[in-house]
Parts: structure tokens; C-alpha cells; sequence
């Protein structure tokens, strides 16, 4: 398998979303990270979409499944409110999600990111 993350403009993600994942068809993993200023958040961003993408796959999520679910979450979405779709009790990759920014959470503790700064600053994409 051939995981490549690449940062791109934030208004060439599909959707509202800072990092976003496909498997194509020879099982290779793609992910898009929105552009900041900093390479430890488009790092961060990358890491926790390829730990998701790959917990998916292996649990038999189906990926379309989960952009349906976040294109709909953010359709809902009130103004100021900056919670994740994989936060959502009813996301149908919420136990990944979750996992995911735990490791997140560990590797910014590790490069000394603030994680309020760096939520922040996506927040602002």
C-alpha cells in the first residue's frame, strides 16, 4: 500500500473538512490536508487521517458512508459551533475518529504544538 499525503489550498477539499482520505482502486490511501503556515499541524492533520482512513478499512467502514455523514453534519452545522463530525455520537467512524485524535493528541504533546493554538488555526480554515 502507498499512503501520500499532500497539502493542498483548503477551498480544493471536497467539503468542509481540513484532511480528507480515499482509498483508490489499486487500495492506495490518499489523503489531503488544507494548507497552513506550520508542517507540524499539516503533519498532525495527515497522521490523524491516515490512522482513521486505515482503522476504517480494516473495520469494514465504508468511506462513502462517512462523507455522506460529514457533508450532512456540516449542512446542519450552527454558526460558531467548531465541533468535529467525527465527534458527533452518531458518526459511523466515531470510535476511530476518537482513536485517532488521541494519537494526534500525543504526537503535538511530543513536537510541543499547543493543541489550543493548533485547534484554533483549523478552526480558522
Amino acid at each position: 500500500m502507498k499512503i501520500t499525503i499532500q497539502s493542498i489550498p483548503h477551498s480544493e477539499q471536497r467539503y468542509e473538512t481540513c484532511g480528507d482520505w480515499l482509498f483508490n482502486e489499486n487500495g492506495d490511501l490518499n489523503i489531503w490536508v488544507s494548507e497552513t503556515n506550520n508542517n507540524d499541524y499539516t503533519f498532525l492533520v495527515g497522521l490523524h487521517e491516515a490512522i482513521e482512513a486505515y482503522l476504517c478499512l480494516k473495520r469494514g467502514i465504508n468511506e462513502e458512508d462517512i462523507t455522506k455523514f460529514d457533508i450532512e453534519f456540516e449542512k446542519q452545522r450552527e454558526v460558531g459551533n467548531t465541533d468535529e463530525p467525527g465527534d458527533n455520537k452518531y458518526a459511523p467512524y466515531r470510535k476511530e475518529h476518537f482513536f485517532a485524535t488521541n494519537i494526534e493528541r500525543l504526537i503535538a504533546a511530543e513536537l510541543k504544538v499547543d493543541w489550543q493554538d493548533y485547534d484554533d488555526e483549523i478552526n480558522k480554515l
